[in-house]
């Protein structure tokens, strides 16, 4: 599977933006799908996760109540819709893929990953 990432950009505190991650090879629907972000200087960090189908959800308190991920099987794309950005939400933005059964929280869970989209959250 490779991932691609898109959607990211330089958007004021308050605002949102929505990422895309676009899959292509073997069959997305197997895969669970999670974001992921890493600040400068710091460890990557869970953000979101969906299941193969996407019947279970699962979000890092950080982000609950302002982000929503989602997914369209058919069009093999995850999507991470971001409201309310904060200056703290800045980072690299990846989406990654997981065989494991469920929601996993862990990136050591995933086996693919994209490249990776900035978000700068400005204040």
């Amino acid at each position: 599977v490779q991932l691609q990432a898109s959607g990211g950009g330089l958007v004021q505190a308050g605002g949102s933006l929505r990422l895309s991650c676009a899959a292509s090879g073997r069959s997305f629907s197997d895969y669970a799908m999670g974001w992921f972000r890493q600040a400068p200087g710091k460890e990557r960090e869970f953000i979101a996760v969906i299941n193969s189908s996407g019947s279970s959800l699962s979000y890092a308190d950080s982000v609950k109540g302002r982000f929503t991920i989602s997914r369209d099987n058919p069009k093999k794309t995850m999507y991470l819709q971001m409201n309310s950005l904060k200056p703290e939400d800045t980072a690299v933005y990846y989406c990654a893929a997981s065989l494991v059964v469920g929601v996993p929280l862990s990136p050591a869970r995933y086996v693919y990953w994209g490249q990776g989209t900035q978000v700068t959250v400005s204040s």
